[in-house]
């Protein structure tokens, strides 16, 4: 099967599911969702593949959606439908990716995530949907849009380092390197970069040679303590949520500020830790004004 947006091939009883958007940091498109997902069906259809093994080309996993397109743009569409906003419709649309990102976790085979760089917003949704992560020391994790503009779908944030480390990422849209999120519990480990792909062999290796049989019914038996958890509900929630932080008044103000200063502008004042006015309210001076005085 040729994939636009990824690479896929199987060696050694592992399939590799490689992200190949390098030149936009293997930023989230229309096509890569379920093209994830359909990698997915082939490594569990293929009875060579034991174990899916998930990358990112070039610098960084996945540096989440490609929303500079989309917020920098006045043309009405998914992430901003006018003035009347319909939630069945952009829930339809999210909770289709989610469920295709999900694959990772549902696939019956067990899936390790391999991060360096970035594995930010949707690329953290993609890398946490995994049953296994392994970093580099110096990549970055975490859900910056949770300042202003989105909610992480797959809602795993909870479930893999509890309610109050999950709060505190979420409540202040930081992110953290690989060692603490490996000191956290959210990786399973963190390496120094250049041992990050043989560390990710060897486990991968190891799980390679239990037999298929075992591998699903042991990942089965975890998911399902998950799944007692309420997590399908949870991302039900978690999912309609992002449709309403992009259509609240703060989150109109985001999008204006994107399109009158570009999106890498909105999002480092997102990032920079300086208030987010409530109701939106009037926009900060503009940048090519602070640039010439």
């Amino acid at each position: 099967m040729a994939f636009e947006t990824l690479t896929y091939r199987v060696q050694d009883r592992k399939a590799y599911l490689t992200l190949n958007r390098p030149e936009r940091l293997n930023a989230i498109n229309d096509v890569m969702p379920g093209e994830i997902r359909q990698a997915v069906e082939l490594a569990n259809e293929d009875d060579a593949a034991r174990v899916i093994v998930v990358r990112g080309e070039g610098r960084s996993f996945c540096a989440g959606y490609d929303l500079k397109q989309f917020a920098e743009q006045d043309a009405e569409g998914r992430w901003n439908q006018g003035p009347v906003w319909d939630p069945v419709k952009d829930y339809r649309v999210m909770k289709r990716n989610t469920d295709d990102f999900f694959s990772l976790w549902r696939s019956l085979k067990p899936t390790i995530c391999q991060v360096q760089g970035h594995a930010i917003a949707g690329g953290s949704d993609i890398a946490l949907s995994c049953d296994v992560l392994i970093m580099a020391s110096d990549a970055r994790i975490g859900y910056p849009p949770a300042r202003v503009w989105g909610c992480p779908t797959t809602a795993m944030w909870v479930y893999r380092v509890g309610a109050q480390r999950a709060k505190r990422m979420l409540l202040t849209g930081d992110t953290i390197d690989g060692t603490t999120a490996a000191e956290w519990g959210l990786a399973l480990d963190a390496v120094e970069p250049e041992r990050l792909e043989a560390a990710v062999e060897e486990l991968a290796d190891r799980m390679a040679g239990v037999p298929t049989n075992q591998l699903v019914m042991q990942k089965l038996m975890i998911n399902q303590a998950y799944d007692n958890m309420g997590l399908s509900g949870t991302q039900t929630l978690a999912t309609l949520f992002d449709g309403i932080t992009r259509h609240t008044p703060e989150g109109r103000w985001f999008r204006e500020f994107a399109e009158r200063d570009g999106f890498h502008e909105a999002v480092a004042y997102r990032d920079s830790g300086q208030v987010i006015p409530d109701g939106g309210g009037p926009l900060p001076e503009n940048t090519d004004s602070r640039r010439s005085s």
